[in-house]
């Protein structure tokens, strides 16, 4: 008895649950289910095939594989061992699990294989040995088929064979039932899609930047001379060719020298050094009225003039010519 009114209480729950929860098949779904079920009494001799009711609680480890928990009621079975006709009650319980094939929420028709271990538990049996009350446990084998009405309806046909683990025979049952899904993930219904955001408007291109170009002149001269030595060449030229790309551009050629002398004489080297080497670029094709050749003298050192190293740098021809990029 304390089965039977577990299994109800446990069916009624899911019934109410339908009004609450989202109906669908799959992955946590819960099924309830209401059977009828023929039992074909052959472990036990005399006794009438009965017609069973009974319910079923199951839930879905994964979308194929169910674990279900079911209760049925003997009622209608009699035992005649010929000292007269015997009505016989009992309650038989089980524990089964279920592998349906078929994709959960898509097809209607899934078939099943299941099987399990349960326990009957029968009064008044009075044949084939027996008196009184009979108990069993048994294991048992099944197939069938479910069809789902909708993601959450079906009907169920199948057939079990139950063997007594107490005395080696077979029962075997078919049986019809209607239940009810829900709470499962398979064939939830997809959230829509979100509209794509509208494009946004395409920028006005910009405007390119201008890219600046630059030439730089470093013409070295030995100690109190004012001749362009000839590994100089091709950097005058260098500039000579930048200036005939860019014909708007001037150039400023400045001389230097370092601090040996007096600066008056200085001064003057100074200036024969940006001449010789403005000379260089108006034979390279600059126009002379392009080419502005300055001395500054010792005035501007770039280096130590207390080494021999620093005067050898301080003694040059500087240029610079900037132009926007064509």
């Amino acid at each position: 008895m304390k089965l039977k009114n577990t299994l109800g209480l446990a069916i009624g729950s899911l019934i109410a649950a339908t009004s609450f929860g989202v109906l669908a098949q799959g992955q946590g779904a819960v099924e309830g289910e209401l059977f009828y079920k023929k039992q074909y009494n052959d472990s036990v001799k005399h006794i009438e095939d009965g017609f069973n009711p009974g319910a079923r609680i199951g839930y879905f480890l994964t979308d194929d594989l169910s674990l279900n928990l079911s209760y049925d009621k003997t009622n209608h079975t009699r035992s005649n061992d010929g000292t007269g006709s015997q009505k016989i009650k009992g309650d038989t319980g089980s524990l089964v699990a279920q592998y349906h094939f078929g994709q959960a929420g898509v097809d209607s028709l899934r078939p099943y294989v299941e099987g399990g271990f349960g326990h009957q538990s029968r009064g008044n049996v009075q044949a084939d040995g027996h008196s009184g009350r009979d108990q069993t446990t048994f294991a048992t084998v099944g197939t069938g088929v479910k069809y789902y009405f909708t993601n959450n309806l079906y009907a169920r046909a199948g057939v079990e064979a139950d063997y007594g683990l107490d005395n080696g025979k077979w029962d075997y049952s078919a049986l019809v039932g209607l239940g009810v899904n829900f709470g499962g993930n398979a064939g939830a219904v997809a959230p829509a899609p979100t509209p794509a955001p509208a494009p946004e408007p395409t920028p006005e291109p910009e405007a390119p930047v201008a890219q600046v170009v630059r030439v730089e002149l470093d013409v070295k001269f030995d100690f109190d001379k004012a001749v362009v030595k000839p590994n100089s060449y091709g950097d005058v030229k260098n500039l000579a060719d930048f200036m005939a790309q860019y014909p708007s551009t001037n150039v400023e050629v400045a001389g230097h020298t370092d601090s040996v002398g007096p600066d008056a004489y200085n001064q003057k080297l100074s200036q024969r050094r940006a001449d010789a080497v403005k000379q260089v670029l108006v034979k390279d094709g600059v126009a002379p009225s392009r080419v502005t050749a300055v001395g500054y003298g010792e005035s501007r050192p770039v280096a130590d003039n207390a080494t021999e190293a620093g005067r050898a740098v301080n003694r040059r021809v500087e240029a610079s010519v900037e132009a926007t990029a064509q």
